[in-house]
């Protein structure tokens, strides 16, 4: 790769860092072709964007995003890394865990979700229970209304009630 290729590709992961407000570090060492081709069909059947980068360029491409702090992902820098961009908090996470009960990696290495900063795989079951923005918003809702239902319920119920009463009181006079 020349040094022109490089200055462009690091441009080019640089602006899909800068745009990305969730992505994942993976380590897909030692996985054969098959299983990685496996991998990245899962990927994009879950709509998730994966690519393998180079660690110095990744970190380079990190240095010149600005308006995000990225933490201490750069430790997480070593080895084969491969890097998931998705639009779902919780997606690459669950690929990763559902790829994982026939293969033993991926592993997680790091993971950037609205600007918090998760490092290593331990972090996966928290991950994976993180709530999509749809998701939060469905419960939210659901919360909202069911006040709002129970008021319109209880005077429905009141009101034939109290008619009753009024009718019963009405027919006895």
């Amino acid at each position: 790769m020349t040094r022109e290729e490089k200055a462009k590709y690091i441009d080019d992961l640089a602006a899909e860092l800068n745009g990305a407000s969730i992505f994942y570090l993976a380590d897909t060492a030692d996985l054969t072709v098959d299983v990685v081709n496996n991998l990245r069909r899962r990927c994009f059947q879950s709509n998730i964007r994966m690519r393998v980068v180079k660690n110095t360029l990744l970190e380079k491409a990190m240095e010149r995003v600005e308006g995000k702090d990225f933490g201490n992902m750069k430790d997480a820098l070593a080895g084969a890394t491969s890097i998931m961009f998705s639009e779902v908090g919780n997606a690459p996470a669950k690929l990763i865990q559902e790829f994982r009960k026939k293969s033993e990696k991926p592993l997680l290495k790091a993971a950037y979700i609205d600007e918090a900063v998760f490092m290593g795989d331990n972090q996966l079951e928290a991950l994976v229970s993180l709530k999509s923005r749809e998701e939060l918003i469905g419960d939210i809702i659901g919360l909202l209304q069911s006040p709002a239902k129970n008021v319109v319920s209880g005077l429905k119920g009141a009101g034939g009630k109290i008619a009753g009463i009024l009718k019963t009181l009405e027919e006895r006079a």
